[in-house]
């Protein structure tokens, strides 16, 4: 099937970080599922990726596949749902909680190099919309990224992004003293005690490149803000 060389799209990747989502791959499916706030997020995210009966949708950092049968849903048995990747162990759970349906892909992949149009052509596939929720902050270049999602995705289509940042809520101080103590527990390797910059604010930067580049590319932009201003949500239509 054309669809199966999608998973050749696989990067170099830090194997640190991979070792680490992966031996934490049940306790990050329970907070991903579970966290107050955060199902009604995804619901959200996916709501803002506009899609229909028949749509073809790519989730870059799919993760334990949490997203995945919202998704389905929305594009029903006639469209097609494209979960991409790199960690194993989190890449079974997607496709235990999958399986399913028939519709469904999981394949193990770079987020930083998504599917090539003409392979998705092959596969009889137009991308109708990209979701990424709590990836970018990972990425190297996230918002070189954001434009290779766009490319992929090209005019009309859409392109959601959901990532947590420090608030900006008037009670702020304590969420993100809290935010940042999230952040340093959960940026590998967790035995650094120093860091040569705040893995929170470097978070931050990330996230506003990348959220900043959606929107520069968009004609239509939705922006919100959720869970104590720590969420921002970005959707945008392509020009």
């Amino acid at each position: 099937m054309p669809l199966d060389r999608l998973a050749e799209r696989v990067g170099a990747t830090d194997e640190t970080t991979q070792e680490f989502y992966g031996r934490w791959a049940g306790l990050y499916d329970v907070i991903a599922r579970y966290t107050p706030g955060v199902p009604a997020l995804r619901r959200r995210a996916a709501t803002a990726c506009r899609l229909e009966s028949g749509d073809t949708v790519v989730e870059m950092g799919c993760g334990t596949g949490a997203n995945l049968p919202s998704l389905r849903k929305r594009v029903g048995p006639e469209g097609t749902v494209i979960g991409i990747d790199v960690t194993g162990p989190v890449l079974e759970r997607a496709r235990d909680r999958t399986a399913r349906y028939d519709n469904v892909h999981v394949l193990r992949g770079d987020a930083t190099r998504p599917p090539l149009p003409d392979e998705l052509e092959e596969a009889g596939l137009d991308v109708d919309a990209v979701l990424a929720t709590f990836v970018v902050g990972m990425l190297e270049d996230p918002a070189g990224a954001v434009d290779d999602w766009c490319d992929l995705v090209g005019p009309g289509g859409h392109v959601v992004l959901a990532n947590a940042a420090r608030s900006e809520v008037w009670y702020a101080p304590p969420i993100n003293a809290v935010f940042r103590a999230v952040v340093v527990l959960s940026t590998p390797p967790t035995t650094k005690l120093r860091y040569e910059d705040d893995p929170h604010l470097r978070l931050d930067a990330k996230i506003d490149a990348a959220h900043r580049r959606l929107r520069d590319r968009s004609v239509a932009i939705a922006d919100e803000t959720h869970i104590f201003g720590v969420v921002r949500l970005t959707g945008g239509r392509l020009e």
